[in-house]
């Protein structure tokens, strides 16, 4: 499904193109601007995009333990787990949803993962659901391991911890 999908680091080029992929996908991510997004992936221990021949069809960014981030969720798992990968965001392109796109990421992102990390975690959204993100992490064999709330109440998310092997 994922044919003609090959993956490599995000570059500068990209900051355009990531940054409409990421606002696309409100509320379940938050907005950012172009270049507060670079500025992220640049920062991320991992910061990958799917790219098909119409260009890029996802990305992915994720951090280790111990880094400055002011993510309340990325504060929670760091507070929790010594040995994690926080995926801050996975993101894929509404007409590319259904390829195996996102499922690919996760396959890098655990190759990248091994023997760095005991752990992936993510937070999903509960409020405003997001249905589809947590059936797929669910299958991935992501679990439950918390909620929170964030922005003021406006947001409660499930905490989710996937164990590798």
């Amino acid at each position: 499904m994922t044919d003609g999908i090959s993956l490599r680091d995000i570059s500068k080029e990209d900051a355009a193109a990531i940054t409409a992929l990421n606002n696309a996908a409100v509320p379940n991510v938050n907005a950012l601007e172009e270049d507060a997004l670079y500025t992220l992936a640049m920062s991320a221990d991992y910061a990958r995009v799917a790219v098909g021949e119409d260009g890029i069809a996802g990305m992915m960014l994720a951090f280790g333990p111990g880094v400055s981030y002011g993510s309340p969720n990325y504060q929670w798992f760091d507070a929790r787990y010594r040995d994690f990968f926080y995926v801050d965001r996975i993101v894929v392109a509404e007409t590319a949803r259904g390829q195996g796109i996102g499922k690919r990421l996760y396959e890098d992102v655990v190759a990248f993962s091994a023997g760095r990390a005991e752990c992936l975690a993510c937070e999903v959204n509960e409020r405003p659901p997001n249905p589809g993100s947590m059936r797929f992490h669910k299958t991935l064999g992501f679990n439950v391991v918390g909620s929170q709330e964030t922005e003021g109440g406006a947001k409660s998310v499930a905490m989710m911890v996937w164990q590798l092997p």
